[in-house]
């Protein structure tokens, strides 16, 4: 079978998630084609040619997918479908966003948040916030699929040597334009990708003590900040901090909990990670459930003292 995987870049840089949705794709047992899309995407596309297992790159340009408009992704992927048994996406923002639209387009059920790849027409996934695992069969004759990237290892990034050709990217649709967007800017690496996260909650009282508490600890690891979606809605961290169901999922090596309560929705989003550390001071808090290590003390002196002892 044909696979169409669609590329998920960071300006002119893939991203991790792609490797590892290409790593699904190719459990697949068809031939992977990549689709990177944007405008002055060459680099990424000449990235995606060097990854194992990559049959092809197919680079569409455009200025409405320079900023991954829905309406612009459906348009130039369904117009590729007809010589593709299955297209698969990371499960992000983004893929959230266009593949439902594609589904829809193709006439054929979204298959959302794969985990487990068991055959070509066979997947698991969860549900109930992660308390359960679904196995589930399709009939359909293409397959619209999201790959939740952390349950699957990255691609080798410099074993293929596809080729890369281009073609004309659709333009944006009469229902939504490009108005602007606001980044958070960070020197710390990206929430979803990060070898270490450490993430606040509620209980940490205001933005700046979620602040005077977190920083300092995640910038002496080398780590990524992440909040409760608790503390997001208290207004102490970005919408683009939250780990949980509605916000990112993670698996980092290592996750550091302070004042998380570990409610089930945040639980779905990182309990995947390698070796979870919670910090809290009720002892009965549902995060020691999941935790590999766990402290049960005011985080104003255990997080002071763990800072002494990294030196």
């Amino acid at each position: 079978m044909a696979v169409l995987v669609i590329a998920d870049r960071d300006g002119e840089a893939l991203r991790d998630t792609t490797h590892k949705t290409i790593t699904a794709a190719l459990k697949l047992s068809g031939d992977v084609d990549v689709l990177v899309l944007g405008q002055g995407s060459r680099a990424a596309a000449d990235a995606a040619a060097k990854i194992a297992g990559v049959r092809k790159v197919l680079l569409a340009e455009s200025d409405a997918l320079a900023h991954q408009l829905a309406e612009a992704v459906e348009a130039t992927v369904v117009g590729l479908a007809g010589g593709y048994d299955a297209i698969l996406a990371p499960a992000t923002t983004d893929g959230k966003n266009y593949m439902p639209r594609i589904a829809a387009r193709l006439d054929v059920a979204p298959i959302s948040d794969i985990i487990e790849v068991i055959s070509s027409d066979s997947f698991v996934r969860p549900i109930y916030a992660g308390n359960a695992l679904e196995t589930i069969q399709s009939g359909d004759a293409k397959k619209v699929i999201t790959v939740r990237p952390t349950n699957f290892d990255a691609a080798d990034a410099n074993g293929g040597s596809a080729s890369v050709e281009t073609m004309a990217g659709a333009s944006g649709g009469r229902t939504a334009d490009f108005v602007s967007e606001e980044m958070v800017k960070s020197d710390r690496p990206e929430l979803g990708a990060a070898r270490i996260v450490v993430s606040g909650g509620r209980a940490l009282g205001s933005a700046e003590e979620f602040h005077a508490v977190l920083d300092p600890l995640a910038d002496k690891l080398g780590a990524a900040v992440g909040a409760s979606r608790a503390a997001v809605d208290a207004g102490y961290a970005p919408n683009d901090y939250q780990v949980g169901q509605t916000g990112k999922v993670v698996a980092p090596a290592l996750y550091i909990a302070i004042g998380i309560s570990g409610a089930i929705q945040h639980l779905a989003g990182m309990k995947d990670s390698k070796v979870i550390v919670a910090i809290n001071k009720d002892a009965d808090a549902p995060i020691f459930q999941v935790a590999d290590y766990g402290l049960v003390g005011d985080y104003k002196v255990i997080v002071p003292e763990l800072m002494k002892a990294l030196g």
